[in-house]
């Protein structure tokens, strides 16, 4: 029997058009960049000791995700931007590069369509968790007026259960005695991703073990028979239509909507006129009267007719 994961497997090259892991990463270094410049461009517009403050409250703080509902609410878009944002070089560093080894794979799977999804739902997860820490334990209360989530990490650690899932048995680095597990590269890595967060950072240690239930919860549904990613493909699909005029839309029969949904027929036909039809016709009203001729009799008549007056 074919898992559900298996009917999206489909082959993914480094360059391949589309490439949805590739997209994932640009659009984190890009940011990342971008952010850099701004930053740089604030130190050259303030003084040392005060550049980094203002650059925090004028430029990241729009990107961020605040632990603040209020404060969310008032920027809504920080849900989706702060899994993005990276402020530390090692940080952007080591999150792309595990991605990287996990969504690699995870693509040679399952295909090019679950990727961002899980990555998505990873670090929404990691986010809700993050402000619900922050909200409801007591000992982090104390943060919450000055808390902020940012970062992919919440969101590969969903790519790297989901990875592992789907194939535990995959093996890496095949010239070393048959190759390694898996599973192995993901203890690695959990380990090191918990190990690097302080324990004064604990809403983001909640974060990261959510981001990897949401992983878990994914591919469990997906094998229910339940499939979390189909609406956004749906979504992105759609967006990518919009801009791709010769593409049909989805669904749509191009038959129905340009000649049966039509008041008029595509073509009407026409009878020939010859002097035998006629005088079969002139025979069958003699014979029956005019009511019995049909609607093809009584036009093909009408128009013989018409010649004749001409």
């Amino acid at each position: 029997m074919i898992s559900p994961e298996q009917q999206y497997k489909q082959k993914i090259t480094l360059g391949s058009p589309g490439n949805a892991l590739m997209i994932l990463i640009a659009i984190c270094l890009i940011v990342f960049v971008g952010l850099a410049f701004m930053k740089a461009i604030w130190y050259f517009k303030y003084p040392k000791e005060v550049a980094l403050g203002f650059y925090y409250k004028n430029v990241l703080s729009w990107f961020v995700m605040p632990a603040e509902f209020d404060k969310m609410m008032s920027q809504p878009w920080s849900i989706i931007t702060h899994m993005f944002v990276h402020d530390n070089f090692w940080k952007i560093f080591a999150n792309m590069l595990w991605l990287w080894c996990f969504g690699y794979i995870m693509q040679d799977m399952t295909g090019n369509k679950k990727i961002i999804p899980v990555f998505v739902y990873g670090a929404l997860g990691g986010a809700f968790a993050f402000m619900l820490a922050y909200n409801v334990l007591p000992s982090l209360q104390v943060q919450l007026p000055v808390a902020n989530a940012m970062g992919a990490s919440a969101g590969v650690m969903a790519v790297a259960i989901v990875t592992t899932m789907v194939s535990p048995g995959y093996r890496i680095f095949p010239m070393i005695k048959g190759g390694i597990p898996l599973w192995v590269l993901t203890i690695l890595y959990v380990v090191s991703d918990l190990a690097t967060i302080s324990f004064s950072d604990t809403g983001y240690l909640i974060a990261h073990i959510a981001g990897a239930i949401t992983g878990f919860l994914f591919i469990f549904f997906l094998r229910l028979g339940y499939d979390w990613s189909g609406w956004m493909n749906n979504f992105f699909d759609w967006v990518n239509n919009l801009f791709n005029p010769d593409k049909p839309g989805k669904g749509k029969n191009r038959k129905e909507e340009l000649f049966y949904r039509s008041s008029k027929p595509p073509y009407k036909k026409t009878m020939n006129i010859s002097q035998d039809r006629i005088d079969a016709i002139l025979d069958k009203i003699n014979q029956q009267g005019y009511s019995f001729l049909t609607d093809e009799e009584k036009e093909l008549l009408k128009r013989a007719s018409k010649e004749d007056m001409e």
